[in-house]
């Protein structure tokens, strides 16, 4: 009887432990689930609420008023041709300098942190740092006057040379945030098997063709991680933009900071938030479909 007793006992035992093992994951990510429930779905819920609320009624006058807004259409070419020119900047220069650590044999751990600095400095410092370069008294403009190459200080930044400005808030955020895509892709290449390189090799294949036949096909779910986060964060550029040139280079989240703080109008603040959030999940979304990758070609 006792025996039994025993067995019993044992046998619960081990339904407990297979229970404790199956809520394990859960209660870990628990913690996880309740910050992001707080801080991000019940704001997140609000802002939606709020971008359909207009004098405490329900309606679309805030996303109205958002598409008569004067700056809206410049805002939405604008921060659309800085994804343009800056995505595919980024990438291609994060994907050349990662080859380029894979071919290091001593330094490469070095060369890793030089590169990743700009990570540790904010956006607002970032663009802070450039205006100190293309202002009128600025570095740029000092080192070509002494060098003859202009007569006096030469004003980038400004609304009549909106080129030059451009240019200028391409080049900080490709300092700025370039580090974030190569951080990503050098995870990613580190993970190829060397035996498909050295196998290649063996075939006589071209650094051409191992790069094109090999490293990009095994490279695409890092590179669609890296286009959805980079994308995700170039929508929402502002700080680089409005220390470099304030109101004369219009962006989304730019209006979105003007309509809640200076003209007090949370409503419409809030829809171009939503506005943002949706143009990234269509991104997102594009990425996902675009650079699907089925298990069964990976390594």
């Amino acid at each position: 009887m006792s025996s039994i007793t025993s067995v019993q006992k044992r046998g619960r035992a081990k339904a407990e432990l297979k229970v404790r093992a199956e809520l394990l994951p859960y209660l870990l990510i628990a913690p996880a689930i309740c910050f992001l429930a707080i801080f991000f779905l019940v704001p997140f819920a609000q802002t939606i609420a709020l971008s359909f609320t207009t004098g405490g009624a329900w309606s679309f006058g805030n996303y109205a008023r958002m598409a008569g807004d004067l700056n809206f259409a410049t805002a939405i070419r604008d921060t659309f041709m800085l994804v343009i020119a800056v995505i595919p900047l980024q990438v291609a220069l994060a994907l050349a300098m990662g080859m380029m650590l894979q071919k290091l044999t001593r330094g490469r751990d070095i060369v890793l942190w030089v590169w990743t600095i700009p990570l540790g400095v904010s956006d607002l410092a970032a663009g802070l740092v450039w205006l100190a370069i293309l202002q009128n008294s600025g570095y740029l403009n000092s080192a070509l006057f002494k060098l003859g190459l202009i007569a006096g200080p030469t004003a980038w930044l400004n609304a009549e040379t909106p080129v030059t400005l451009f240019i200028g808030v391409v080049l900080a955020e490709m300092w700025r945030a370039t580090a974030i895509v190569l951080v990503i892709l050098v995870a990613g290449l580190q993970l190829i098997p060397k035996e498909f390189g050295e196998a290649a090799d063996i075939f006589g294949a071209t650094p051409w063709t191992k790069f094109r036949r090999i490293t990009l096909p095994l490279l695409k779910p890092s590179l669609q991680s890296a286009l959805i986060l980079r994308t995700v964060l170039a929508f929402e550029v502002f700080a680089v933009v409005y220390a470099l040139g304030g109101r004369n280079f219009p962006v989304i989240t730019g209006e979105a900071f003007l309509w809640q703080n200076e003209n007090q109008n949370y409503g419409v603040a809030a829809a171009y938030a939503v506005l943002i959030m949706a143009i990234s999940l269509a991104a997102t979304f594009i990425y996902l479909k675009a650079l699907r990758t089925r298990p069964e070609t990976l390594p």
